[in-house]
Parts: C-alpha cells; sequence; structure tokens
C-alpha cells in the first residue's frame, strides 16, 4: 500500500483517470490519503477524512510513508480558519491555501504558516457562523472551497471546521446522525436533506433560526425552509422538496 500527501492549494479529484473526467471532490492542501491504485500519470486514492474515493494526477502530490500516513490520521485535526492564506516552503517561497486546508502535515512538508488555525470541537450555534463564510460562494460541482463549492461540500467544510466529520455527498450525509420528526424540532445547525421524483436524496443546506435554512444553490445563499421544502423568494416557487431533518450534533 501506497500512501500521499497534498501540497497544492487545490487539486481535483475526478471519477476516471482523465482531465476530462467528471470532478467528484477536491483536494485541499495537506489532505492525506492511501493510493489504491498506481497508474503512469494517475492515482486511484482513498482520502483519510471521510474515505472519499476518486483519481489525483500523479504530479499533484507527494508520496509520504505509511508510518506518516498513521501519525498524521492518529493527530487531532489542525485547519486554517483563513479564507485564503500562504505557506512557506524551504525556499522561502509562498504557496496559497485557502480556508480548510489540513496544517498536520506542516513539518512533513518543510513548511511554515503564521495563520489562524482551529483545532478541536466548537459548540454547535458556531455552525451557522462559519456557514456565513461562504456566503455568496459559486455553486461548483465538486467544490469545497470559497471560491466554488457544492450542496453537501458546503455542510462537510462547515461541520469540519467546527471538529464534526460528515461524510462527503449528500446521500452519504443523509444517514447520519437522528431524523427528526418535524422542522420545530430542529436547532441552527442541523441538516436538512431533499429529494427527487424518485426518492433519492440530491440536496442538504444547514438550518437557520426563524425557518431560513443556507444552501448552495446556483451560490451559497439563504432562503426560507417550510414542511414542504425550500421556498425562493425570488422566484416565488419551492425549489427542493424537503425529505428529512438530522440532528448530527
Amino acid at each position: 500500500m501506497q500512501y500521499g500527501i497534498c501540497n497544492l492549494s487545490i487539486v481535483p479529484l475526478r471519477l476516471e483517470p482523465s482531465d476530462k473526467s467528471e470532478l467528484v471532490s477536491q483536494i485541499l492542501y495537506g489532505d492525506f490519503f492511501k493510493v489504491l491504485e498506481c497508474r503512469k500519470s494517475w492515482s486511484k486514492i482513498r482520502l483519510a477524512f471521510d474515505k472519499y474515493e476518486g483519481w489525483i494526477d500523479n504530479k499533484q502530490y507527494i508520496e509520504i510513508s505509511e508510518g506518516n500516513y498513521d501519525s498524521l490520521d492518529k493527530s487531532p485535526l489542525k485547519l486554517s480558519l483563513d479564507l485564503a492564506e500562504f505557506i512557506q516552503d524551504s525556499n522561502q517561497q509562498l504557496h496559497s491555501i485557502l480556508l480548510g486546508s489540513c496544517l498536520n502535515g506542516l513539518s512533513l512538508l518543510k513548511h511554515t504558516f503564521d495563520g489562524n488555525i482551529f483545532e478541536g470541537e466548537s459548540n454547535k450555534s458556531n455552525l451557522v457562523k462559519t456557514a456565513f463564510l461562504y456566503l455568496n460562494t459559486p455553486y461548483l460541482w465538486g467544490g469545497k472551497t470559497p471560491f466554488g463549492i457544492d450542496c453537501s461540500g458546503f455542510t462537510q467544510m462547515v461541520y469540519k471546521l467546527n471538529g464534526y466529520k460528515l461524510l462527503r455527498d449528500a446521500s452519504q450525509q443523509a444517514t447520519q446522525g437522528e431524523a427528526l420528526s418535524f422542522i420545530e424540532e430542529s436547532e441552527p445547525g442541523d441538516l436538512a436533506f431533499f429529494d427527487n421524483n424518485e426518492g433519492q436524496i440530491i440536496h442538504v443546506g444547514i438550518i437557520m433560526k426563524d425557518n431560513y435554512i443556507i444552501h448552495a444553490h446556483g451560490k451559497v445563499r439563504i432562503d426560507r425552509l417550510d414542511h414542504s421544502g425550500i421556498y425562493n423568494g425570488e422566484k416565488r416557487t419551492h425549489t427542493h422538496k424537503l425529505r428529512v431533518i438530522k440532528k448530527i450534533v
């Protein structure tokens, strides 16, 4: 088994080993993983944080030892709290990193960082405050950054930045936590899931107080939430059909 760590700010994780393949997620600086299959130009990996799998360009990561991987995996996560910051390498060159980047591998990569760091768990009340850091971020299928994010990438990163672990896709996140019967039982920070006509979970957002929800749809935006689903006041119509509300924390 081989192991790797991302040494660049944002790296695409693709469905197939091709630059033309679908973007299924993004790997941020410091994310580490197992290499399941290695080809000439591409590697299939499994991320340590959420066990998500996909293909990464071999030029966009650095190999590490099994011991390094185990050490990183056992250490409490340290994350960058700045929307955009820099790390400095051993040649004094600067490299940009983004909100939510993992800083556990700094010494391994021989990098230094003097920005704001988060470690541990925050109070649940901080989830919505963190969500506002992504407000108006453009929607990007597979995205996980303040410059482009999808609905489940948004919820995963908000929870991650508060010390909680969510799986990557909305359908996976819907398997976590405790189901609530009514919106009235929910608290700010709980997750609302929405399905399509076939009953498949296709969307997720973070509940706010007073029946509002913040979610990624075109951009990270705030809309009304009722028993039918998400109501878009600009379009004067429901855009998503409510399936279930989950209390994760």
